[in-house]
């Protein structure tokens, strides 16, 4: 291992990089090589550049998204107590093709531009009904206020899942996310999750309606209609991809339209750009850092990955590579090239990826035309968090009522 490769960085615990993600990465993206070894965390990989990260999201065979190989799988289920419940996979996020195309293709067509178009009016009247809420108090903490209420209750509604359960779900989610680092328990927590889902499930597919899970009942995989472990490893994919991200890409978009008037203003001025407006914030502040593993010895940009080593592909910094996007860390409207890969690349490619753009493109409509402008309350600090997904916990916001 070269000593040049190995770096101290933890994306939990960095301080730097809890004080301000995206400008740790920046930071990094300078000092480091393309791809670094770091001791924390067990020991693992962080590709850093564009390149690096493009490459290895395509070649599945090699970076494989099954974390935990079956043997190990089945050894923890073997492992519980008789009675135990199933321990649920997020699929088809944790496998590999062709397994994964199988589980993946009944999700294309829920997710399709045309059934995602079909929401956006909901959309717009919800988030504006948010903002007039808390528009006459003259502040607001936006996290809790919007960007965690339009997402996360446009996905309940889609699922079928009960509007008053949201704290609770988000709660969830959290501790699932916070528990990653450990195997067992992150098992556990997955188990916590289909739990309170798992009532819901049956009673849709004893009686459907008009949502994603009656409508998941009436598919197949591979000619077989699916079991209740199907539903429940469905289930937990949907539930943290829904009740989480959009969340943390909303409160990082936020707070750079409140640090920058001139945008606000630009935008306001000109509607037509907000758009484009979204592919850059996505690109500058993207989030998702999934881990894959090693199939095989390999050389990898001219370091020795080793068969079952883990390797973080850091989506975030890949979208700030200056050997890709020149000044990356400006929000560039005119950005010739906007290929970012927030959504991830290859097979894995993000299936809510037309929802994202809507609700992020929605908010900010109804924000810069509802709101007067709007700036970071200097009583209160934005604070972050790092992990699989970077989040902001609280943003808090001034304006003149």
């Amino acid at each position: 291992m070269p000593e040049s490769a190995v770096f101290d960085f933890d994306f939990y615990t960095d301080p730097a990089y809890l004080a301000d993600p995206h400008g740790r990465l920046l930071e990094l993206l300078k000092e480091a090589p393309p791809v670094i070894w770091t001791p924390h965390q067990g020991g693992h990989w962080v590709l850093l550049s564009y390149e690096a990260n493009l490459k290895a999201a395509r070649d599945w065979e090699t970076f494989s998204s099954q974390i935990i190989q079956k043997a190990q799988f089945e050894a923890m289920e073997a492992a519980q107590a008789p009675g135990s419940p199933h321990i649920p996979r997020a699929v088809p996020i944790n496998l590999d093709p062709p397994d994964h195309t199988r589980y993946r293709l009944p999700l294309n067509g829920a997710f399709s531009p045309k059934t995602i178009l079909a929401l956006h009016n909901s959309i717009r009247a919800l988030a504006g009904e948010l903002i007039d809420n808390m528009k006459s108090s003259g502040r607001c903490e936006f996290i809790n206020a919007v960007a965690e209420q339009l997402p996360v209750q446009v996905f309940l509604k889609l699922m079928g899942l009960p509007l008053e359960r949201l704290p609770e779900y988000r709660e969830l989610v959290r501790g699932h996310l916070a528990s990653l680092q450990d195997i067992g328990q992150a098992a556990r927590e997955l188990q916590r999750m289909t739990a309170v889902m798992r009532d819901r499930f049956i009673e849709r597919r004893d009686d459907p309606k008009n949502d994603l899970i009656s409508m998941l009942w009436s598919l197949n995989i591979d000619g077989r209609p699916l079991t209740m472990e199907d539903m429940e490893n469905y289930g937990v994919l949907l539930f943290i991809a829904g009740l989480d991200t959009v969340t943390n890409s909303m409160g990082f978009g936020v707070r750079h339209l409140a640090k920058e008037p001139a945008l606000q203003e630009e935008l306001r001025r000109n509607p037509a750009l907000i758009p484009e407006a979204v592919e850059e914030f996505l690109r500058c502040y993207s989030i998702v850092q999934p881990f894959r593993r090693l199939t095989r010895d390999i050389e990898f940009e001219g370091l020795p990955m080793k068969e079952n080593e883990r390797a973080l592909l850091c989506l975030p910094a890949a979208d700030l590579d200056a050997r890709t996007f020149p000044n990356p860390e400006r929000v560039d409207l005119r950005r010739e090239n906007k290929t970012h890969i927030i959504f991830n690349a290859g097979p894995h490619r993000c299936v809510g990826s037309h929802l994202a753009r809507i609700e992020l493109q929605t908010l900010y409509e109804e924000l810069l035309s509802r709101l007067p402008p709007f700036r970071l309350d200097p009583e209160h600090q934005p604070s972050f968090h790092g992990g699989h997904v970077i989040g902001v916990n609280a943003l808090h916001l001034v304006w003149d009522a």
